[in-house]
């Protein structure tokens, strides 16, 4: 069995957990599990992140609003969100972004809620967790004018896009995508990352990695992650698991006590 795994990326807050949250995070942290960074939606999430944080000494938050919820949100909610980063365990603002697929929300919206939230980030130097599906280029524009650190989490752009992302000095995380059998795209942009720019991620209770494809996810799951990626990298399993929960620990400003540095 694998050790000091370090989920970069998942929503623990989901309904699907209700039935066994407590249960299963100890297990995690008890098994394979070294930390994870649960990531909030909107306020409500993001204050059901703090409380998580506060309940599990390695689990980690990130609060924002992702774009699915940007129409519904409001200048003070984000203020609101603005005085959770005064929590000692919420280390990121996240997941904030663009979503063009869904196009749940207006893109003028998405657009205005996502820069204000990395101005935010800016202002408090945090890292952002940026979510971008079929948004690439306004993705990009932005990040390239407000030039945040932080991570693309899933990232599903071509290897091309993971490179201009590596230009700005951002992560790229990976997730169970790169397991399924028409994954193209997420193995050509592994082949190209340097070891010192992935993060791994499940985005549990979703992207649930092959052999376990359909059913909910969890952390334990980045293991047959990070086995595909070891295979396509040409490296020991576990010296990848090691040098991506360094990653995490380098971006998101925790050190060897898993605490974070103030």
């Amino acid at each position: 069995m694998y050790s000091n795994i370090f989920d970069t990326h998942a929503h623990y807050d989901d309904s699907r957990f209700d039935e066994d949250r407590t249960e299963l995070l100890s297990s995690l942290f008890e098994g394979s599990v070294s930390s994870i960074i649960n990531c909030g939606c909107d306020l409500k999430s993001s204050l059901e992140t703090v409380s998580l944080t506060e309940m599990h000494p390695f689990l980690y938050g990130a609060v924002g609003v992702h774009p699915h919820e940007a129409e519904e949100t409001t200048d003070e909610d984000l203020e609101r969100i603005k005085e959770l980063y005064k929590k000692e365990k919420i280390i990121a603002v996240g997941e904030i972004g663009l979503d063009y697929f869904y196009d749940f929300s207006p893109r003028k919206k998405q657009i205005e809620v996502f820069r204000k939230q990395i101005i935010t980030a800016n202002e408090l130097g945090l890292p952002v967790i940026i979510h971008d599906r079929e948004a690439h280029e306004d993705t990009m524009n932005i990040l390239k004018e407000l030039k945040p650190k932080g991570v693309v989490h899933c990232f599903s752009g071509s290897a091309e896009m993971a490179k201009e992302i590596l230009k700005l000095g951002l992560y790229v995380g990976i997730g169970g995508a790169v397991t399924f059998k028409n994954a193209r795209k997420p193995v050509e942009v592994v082949e190209i990352l340097p070891l010192d720019r992935l993060l791994l991620e499940t985005d549990a209770p979703y992207m649930t990695p092959v052999p376990f494809r359909g059913k909910r996810c969890d952390s334990s799951h980045i293991a047959y992650t990070a086995e595909k990626i070891a295979e396509i990298k040409g490296v020991d399993v576990q010296a990848l698991i090691d040098k991506c929960a360094e990653n995490a620990k380098k971006l998101f400003v925790i050190n060897e006590n898993h605490n974070k540095i103030k």
